[in-house]
This record gives C-alpha cells, structure tokens and sequence, in this order.
C-alpha cells in the first residue's frame, strides 16, 4: 500500500510542474483585465461600443474593475442599452455581488429573459434558494418565453430546498416546454434528483436522453454517492473506462468516486483509488482531489500517506487552495503532530473560522487546553469572526475535560454575543448537566430548548433525556421523551439506560418490546445502558448474565461493554468470570488497549493475583494515567510497596502528570514499605503538581507516621488538618498506638472512634486489644463487659471459594448454605484425620 502511494506521488517525468504563476494573487488580479492590448485600446482609444463592452465583461472576475467598467459605460451613455445592462448584471452574478446585481436588476430599464437567469443565479449561489423560487415565480408572471437555460438555474433551487415533488412539476414544465431532450436540462435534472434522494428517477432520465455526455455519466456518480452507493458510483466510473458509456471519465469523474469513498469511511479504498487515477488513468489530482483524500488519511491516522500527499502539495503548488490547506491542518491534528498541524496554520493557510475550528478541535484532542482557549481568543483580537462550529468546539471541549464551569460561563457569552445555540451546543451543556447531576442548570438549558424549539429534536431529546436520568427525574425524562417528535434509537437508548440506572428492571423489559414495535432492534449500546445500570446499582450478576445473552444472541460487545464487565467481577472478586471476560478481550483485540488493561489490572487486583496484573500492565501498547494508576494501587493494595515506588518514579522520569489518585496510591505503598522518608518527598510533591490533599491523602500520612512509632506528631497532623479527621483516620492513629504499646494515646484515639461510631464493635475490639498486648487485664474486662452491656458482638470474618457453580460464601458457624450437611460431614472427618495424625505424632 505505501509503495503503491509512493509511487503515485513521487516526482515523476510524466506530469510536467506546473508554472510557480498559479494560483498566486498576481495571477489571479490579471484575469480581471483586458487580455489583450487590441481589447484596451478598444476601450481607451476608440469610441466604445455594445460589443466591446460585452467582451471585456466576459472575462472581467474582479468585482472593483467590474464598477470601473460600469461606471465607463454609463459615462459612455450605454445606462439604458438592453445588452450591454444585461452583461453587467451577469458580471455582478459570478462575482457573487448579490447587493449590485440586485440593485442593477432594479434599475435595469428593460428586461430579458438572460437578465432574470443571472438575477436567478446569483440568488442561488448564495444559497437563498426560497427567494430564488419566488423569483422564478415573478419571471412566469412576465410576457418573457422561457429558454433551456433557465431551467439548470432553477433545478438547482430543488436541490437547496431538498424539494423532490417541486423538482418534477419543473420536469414537467420542461416536458411541456419541449427542453427535455436538451443535455444540459437533462444533466441538471439527473443531478436534481440524485441529490433529493431519487436515484431511479435520476437513472430513468438519463435512458431517456438520446444525448450523453461526460457530465451526464458525472452527475449520475455524483447521484449514487449522495445515496450511499458508492460501490455504483465505482461500477459506472468502470464501465466509463471500459468505453461502455461512450464517453471516458474525467477527473471529475474519479474525483467524486474518491471523495464519495473518503466520506462514506472507505479509507483505505478511497486511497487505492487515487493511486489507480494517478497510475492507471494517468490523471493528475487537483486540489478537489486532494482535499478529500486528506481526512481520509487523518481519520486512519496515516500520518506517513499525509506527508506523502503534503510533499505533493509543495511539488505542485497547492497552497494557494484553502480546503487543500485546511485538509493538511486537518489530517495533522487528527495525527496528533500539532506542531505541524500549527505550522500549516500559521504559515498556509488563510486565517479563516474554518482554519481556526480545526486547530481548535485538535488541541482539543491532543489534551492542550489552554493553546485551545488562546486560539479561540485570538479570533477575535485578529477580526475573525467566530462561528458556532467555534463555539460549540470549546463548550464540547470543557464537557469532555470535566471543565463545566468554563463550559457554562461559555455558554453565556454565546447568548450575549447574538448567537443562536444549535442542537449540537444544547446537546453539549446538556451532557455537562448530566455529569454533575445538576437538575437545576438542566432545567435552564431546557427552557432555552423551549424557545428555540428544539426539544422535539431527537439530538436535543435524547440529551435532556440523558440527563433527567442522571439526575434521578424518570418522569421529566419519559417527559422529554415523549416530546421529541421522531425518536431514533440513540433516543430510546437514553431512556433505556435511564431505567436501568434507576434500577427500575421491570420496566426496561417493556421499553424494549415497545421499541421493537416502533422498527429499531436493540443494539449493542443499548445493551451497555443496561449493563451500566446494573453495574452502578450493585447487580454485578445481571450484569454477566446480560454480558453471556449477548454473545448468545450474536451482539458482539464492544470495548466499553468489556470494561464495564470487567468493573463486575472486580466487584464480585470472580477471578474465574474475570479470566473468561479476559480471554474474551483478547480474542477481540481489545487488551492491549489502555482502558482495557487498566481494567484488567483493577480486576485482577482485587482477585488477589497481583502477577497477572503486571503481565497484564506490560500488554498495554500505549500507557496513559489511568494505567499507571491501577498497576501502582495494585502494588500498594497486595503490600508490594517498593515496586509501587519504582513505578511511581518512572512515571514521572516519562513527564507524566500524576494526579490525587496517583498520589493516594503512591502514599499507600510508601505505607506497606514503611518508606517514611520517601513518603513525606510525595506528599510535599502534591504541591508542586497543583494537586490539593483530600481526607485520605492525610490519612495515608497518618498511617504512614502511626506505623512510624512518630505516634504524636501522627496526632498533631490529626489535629492540624484543614478538614474534620473521620473514623478512617483515628482507626489508622490506634492501630500505629497497637503496634507500639502507646496506651494513652490510643484511648484518645479509641475515644474518638467510638464518639464517631458509636455502633461499630471493631473499635471496641481494637481497644481491648491494645490493653491485652500491655496487660491491662483490668480494663480488658471493663471494655468487654461494655460491649456485652451494649449487646454488640464482633461481626464474623468472611471467607469465599469460587467454583463451576458460582461463588460459596462462608462465616464462622454458618448454617444457611444449601450444601451445609455435606460441608460439616467433611468437616468433621478432616478433624478427625488431623487428631489421629496428632496423637501419631505425639
């Protein structure tokens, strides 16, 4: 594959380099003058008449020598002459001048019927397609006869408006008018009917045509990739080549083949394609070509092909191109080289909202915040205007990185800056909402909904959705729910999913009959919903059943299904379940991923097998945080605390950021190791790292001093801390009194507990032991005389094994399993066996 690309776009002796003049400004301002020195001194030395005039307006692309021209005929005494008015008003049409083509239309003394197809064009150009219509409306009212030409113009109104029934009343009209037969009526209504959806009747005309041309052929492909069907666009563009059609395809012709793969997410054929143009057909590619190729290269992350294609670009002067541009800058970002990506931008490319939002959006996804916020802030110091695509950017942006503050303060600009919030913006601060279960601001951004109305949107809908459900208001979500007008099956996931993490089960078997009965099948994110539910809700069982029905019902789970099930036998501690979910994420190519395998070191971690942890941590291909998170608490959880350490400082010598959970699970291991030196450098390290210490940092330090024997200074950080010391922390402060004999620092600290929980008999247990391991016989008795006036017993230990059959739970004296006569019988023959092996022995 990257020697066929090589080869394509490699030097080569067959395409000669285009002159350094194209597409430079200088080029193009003298395509707005004369051409020729005859047609100056037509103008300047003679007496100009209606056809020099004509001439010089039919080459004229500069909008500024066009009123040079105009003003020059008006002094000329030509501000009346039909014909020379008319080419005017077409000059102002491809200009795009709407304002002056207007205001020349208005004043035109006389009318025809080329005059009202430019006014027609310039309307449609700017994508003013209702008044466009309503014009045409005006023209049949007038005693003009309608011309062939006109009807391409107003094809392409149907095309904005996606008006299919108003397209063939044209057709019609053009049957009655007898222009049919015309290639170009016939080229506009097979391009008319292919972008409103109606491949067979784009077909059907183009049968019917006793004239084909090359643009007719390009207008049909064009037709089956606006539909999808890009397969067929590449069967006609074969059989062109084939000399089938009569005609051979042009670049248009692979272009729109190519652009049509890239966009429907054939990547890797929307490439090979491009080659077979430049190999095979002998074509060069244009900057239409390249622009659609580009993304394609970024979304498969090929950054080697988008340098190849840029190294293209240079050899054949494409800069002078915008999307060419803005496709580089592009395919960069989603490379995640932003610094090439910057490059382009800062040095190529035209400093454009568009240009901007994909800089923006890559920062975004590389992680870089503040250089996002800088750009975006830059826009307006630099007079770029910024759109919604920029707005919607950054609100995304904070919700994604949690910044929801940022996100709303945003979200208000918006409003008073005069922009209208879209599906995509509401969407986006909803999806904050629901995150920090904030009812309230949910509320507002569904007020603004209301007004908008936008809560029958199905975007819109399934996020308010979303977040009632979060937010634990099942019935404004059924609410919301039943106020989008066409729900789709994102929708009635979210509603779904919403149920399931309100646990209300019952009800999440008839959503989905209901469902079905409306046409949309479950898919797999709707049975992630569901796992999710069950999960959050501690049904970790229902959770590995519904994982097992799937796989059964021939749904393949996904990465996030997996790292939810995985979340569940961590939950139940089933090592077995977790090997199998394990061997299942293999299977898939799902383990080396990071979210995976730091799942799999969470759920071996708490199964108790802290060495597949590692041989899971070292098949993570690309570590981040998360990963290095999981295998430092794993370490610090099984008492491995050196090797904890060991990674907690590789992890830093690799620049990356710990964060509060870094620090928690570091300070853990410093307590396993007993490492009080090393741990006193990581909490002092917090600060630099911007990290504020919670609860438990202190009492990792506690815990830390406490089994130290530095008892007292363990107490007077309990006494400093800038939050109230819980049950956790005094518990860690006894245990270090426990270890070291320290009696009367430890009623203190038993004092505490017992004021802060007062019904849980392990703190008296713990007391009581503290005065058996210095012989304070006296006050043993006193603390269990008090437990046995205060009826409290010391809860049993619990202990389970893990079978075919499922999990076995045991306590001390336990008589509820349904296996108990089996399990005492054995019992007793293993004392037995033991006694006699005793009295041998003795």
């Amino acid at each position: 594959m990257q020697t066929l690309v090589w080869e394509a776009f490699s030097p080569s002796p067959h395409f000669t380099q285009p002159p350094s003049s194209i597409g430079s400004s200088t080029n193009r301002a003298s395509l707005s003058l004369p051409h020729s020195s005859n047609q100056r001194s037509k103008l300047y030395n003679e007496p100009p008449s209606s056809a020099t005039y004509a001439s010089i307006l039919d080459t004229c692309g500069s909008p500024t020598f066009g009123k040079q021209l105009h003003a020059h005929s008006i002094k000329s005494g030509f501000q009346a002459h039909e014909f020379v008015t008319t080419k005017l008003l077409q000059m102002y049409a491809r200009s795009c001048s709407f304002q002056n083509a207007c205001h020349m239309f208005d004043t035109m003394p006389f009318r025809n019927l080329h005059s009202w197809a430019a006014l027609l064009r310039v309307h449609v150009e700017m994508g003013f397609f209702e008044e466009a219509f309503l014009l045409f409306e005006q023209l049949l009212y007038e005693a003009v006869r309608l011309e062939f030409f006109v009807f391409p113009v107003v094809l392409k109104v149907c095309c904005g408006l996606c008006a299919v029934e108003l397209g063939r009343q044209l057709h019609g009209m053009a049957l009655k008018y007898g222009f049919v037969k015309n290639i170009y009526v016939g080229n506009a209504l097979i391009d008319m009917y292919g972008k409103c959806g109606s491949l067979d009747e784009a077909k059907k005309v183009l049968e019917g045509m006793p004239q084909k041309d090359c643009v007719s052929w390009n207008s049909l492909i064009t037709a089956c990739v606006a539909n999808g069907l890009v397969y067929e666009a590449l069967d006609l563009l074969q059989n062109m080549t084939a000399g089938e059609c009569g005609v051979a395809p042009n670049l248009v012709s692979w272009s729109v083949v190519i652009g049509g793969f890239a966009q429907n997410g054939y990547y890797v054929e929307s490439v090979k394609l491009l080659s077979r143009m430049v190999l095979e057909a002998g074509m060069r590619p244009n900057a239409q070509t390249l622009a659609s190729v580009l993304p394609a290269c970024g979304r498969m992350q090929w950054l080697y092909l988008g340098k190849e294609l840029h190294g293209y670009v240079v050899r054949h002067e494409f800069f002078s191109n915008a999307f060419v541009v803005n496709g580089l800058v592009d395919m960069y970002r989603r490379c995640g080289d932003m610094e090439s990506a910057f490059k382009m931008f800062s040095r190529f490319s035209r400093k454009c909202a568009a240009s901007y939002n994909a800089v923006i959006a890559g920062y975004w996804e590389n992680g870089n915040v503040f250089r996002a916020r800088e750009l975006f802030d830059q826009m307006e110091k630099k007079g770029v205007e910024r759109d919604r695509i920029s707005w919607n950017s950054m609100i995304s942006g904070y919700v994604a990185y949690s910044m929801f503050d940022e996100a709303f303060s945003l979200f208000r600009d918006l409003l008073k800056v005069g922009i209208e919030p879209d599906s995509f913006t509401l969407g986006s601060v909803l999806a904050g909402c629901a995150d920090m279960a904030s009812i309230q601001r949910g509320k507002e951004i569904h007020s603004h909904a209301i007004v908008k109305g936008l809560q029958f949107n199905s975007f819109v809908g399934g996020a308010l959705v979303e977040m009632y459900s979060k937010c634990r208001d099942l019935v404004a979500a059924q609410r919301a729910f039943d106020d989008v007008t066409e729900t789709d099956l994102p929708t009635w996931n979210a509603l779904i999913s919403g149920y399931a993490r309100s646990d209300q089960t019952e009800k999440i078997g008839e959503l989905l009959q209901k469902m079905k009965r409306e046409g949309f099948e479950p898919n797999v994110y709707t049975w992630n919903g569901i796992i999710a539910g069950y999960v959050e809700n501690k049904r970790c069982d229902s959770a590995m059943q519904l994982f097992t029905e799937m796989q059964i019902a021939n749904f393949r789970p996904d990465i996030y299904t997996v790292g939810m099930i995985l979340a569940a036998c961590s939950k139940l501690a089933t090592i077995q379940r977790g090997k199998q979910v394990h061997a299942y994420s293999i299977r898939a190519g799902h383990d080396s991923y990071v979210h995976i395998g730091a799942a799999l070191v969470d759920m071996y971690a708490k199964c108790g097998d802290v060495k597949q942890c590692y041989r899971v941590y070292n098949r993570i291909s690309d570590h981040n945080l998360v990963s290095h998170n999981a295998m430092i608490t794993a370490y610090a959880m099984h008492g491995y605390g050196d090797e904890g350490i060991a990674l907690f400082h590789r992890m830093l010598s690799d620049k990356v950021r710990p964060d509060h959970v870094t620090f928690l699970a570091v300070l853990s291991s410093c307590v396993h190791a007993g490492s009080l030196e090393i741990g006193h450098e990581c909490f002092d390290l917090m600060a630099t790292y911007n990290v504020a210490p919670s609860l438990k940092h202190y009492t990792c330090m506690v815990d830390l001093l406490s089994r130290a024997g530095k008892l007292y200074e363990a107490y007077k950080l309990i006494k400093n801390l800038p939050m109230e010391a819980d049950a956790v922390t005094w518990n860690a402060l006894l245990g270090g009194c426990f270890i070291h004999n320290e009696v009367t620092l430890g009623e203190v600290a038993a004092e505490k507990l017992i004021e802060l929980e007062p019904d849980n008999p392990g703190n008296y247990v713990m007391l009581a032991n503290l005065y058996a391991s210095v012989g304070k016989w006296h006050y043993l008795a006193q603390t269990r005389q008090l437990m046995k006036d205060m009826g409290m017993q010391k809860s049993p230990g619990c202990s389970w094994m893990e079978d075919r059959d499922g999990i076995h739970v045991f306590v001390a004296s336990d008589k509820t399993h349904k296996r108990t006569h089996d399990i005492y019988s054995v019992l007793n023959s293993l004392t037995k066996l033991i006694r006699i092996k005793h009295i041998n022995h003795l």
